[in-house]
């Protein structure tokens, strides 16, 4: 069975699937096991394909229906009107739509996914959100493009899947010097490391404040850590940390029944 796991806030929508997909369930081997989704991975494409047709499958759409970006940790989103290819994938970091059937999705193995739903405009969004993009202000971009497709920010629901997490997250004084530039509030999601000079970034703290200070409906946080549960998520640090060859992707996504 394709692992997955809900946020409870988005299951209770009426006309909404979504799923933040595990590692379980999948045809790949190795440090790949087992639903490893990622197209720029070294796994066979067709263990990759394979996997990302029984995700697929578990939202209750075709392959071909099943759509992620070329990410590039912007703040850049994109419109899904209709599928594209893999090789025609948009370079974004977030997608919104309003077409039923096609579910939209962000790839993560560390990063922060965050899944938006507006049940009652009918509208969905996905946001990759590592450092990067959060600070550009991807999930605020994501709302943003929602609205322009008549969404209304006060009705919409957004959930922050799994991802790494504070006790985890090492960073160096030049990615805290960012954040604090940019508003120096942000010094509250940096405490300090057991390594002289360095720091522990709450990523998903900042995430979900900033869905906050946007003013959406309701941000819920699953708090599932990808470094820390190694037998359910893949980890970009956990696998720099094994001196591993490569890892696994997740897919997060989203569809409109």
């Amino acid at each position: 069975m394709t692992g997955r796991v809900e946020a409870p806030g988005l299951a209770g929508l009426a006309g909404i699937r979504h799923a933040f997909f595990t590692r379980g369930g999948g045809v790949s081997p190795g440090i790949y096991a087992s639903l490893n989704a990622g197209v720029g991975s070294n796994d066979d494409p067709q263990n990759v394909a394979a996997n990302r047709a029984r995700m697929a499958a578990s939202l209750g759409v075709a392959p071909e229906q099943f759509l992620t970006c070329y990410q590039i940790h912007s703040p850049d989103v994109v419109v899904a009107d209709a599928p594209w290819s893999a090789q025609a994938r948009p370079r974004a970091d977030a997608v919104v739509t309003r077409r039923p059937g096609l579910a939209i999705g962000v790839s993560t193995a560390d990063c922060g996914p965050v899944l938006f739903a507006d049940p009652q405009a009918r509208i969905v969004g996905a946001a990759h959100a590592g450092w990067r993009g959060a600070l550009a202000g991807v999930t605020d971009a994501t709302i943003a493009a929602m609205e322009r497709l008549g969404a209304a920010r006060e009705r919409i629901v957004a959930a922050i899947g799994p991802m790494i997490r504070q006790p985890n997250y090492e960073v160096g004084p030049d990615l805290m010097d960012r954040f604090i530039a940019a508003d120096p509030a942000n010094r509250q999601f940096f405490v300090a490391s057991a390594r002289e000079g360095h720091f522990m970034f709450d990523l998903a703290g900042y995430v979900a404040a900033r869905l906050a200070a946007a003013g959406i409906g309701a941000v819920e946080d699953l708090g599932a850590c990808t470094y820390a549960d190694p037998a359910q998520f893949y980890s970009y640090r956990r696998m720099t940390h094994r001196g591993e060859a490569d890892y696994g992707r997740h897919v997060n996504a989203i569809v409109l029944s």
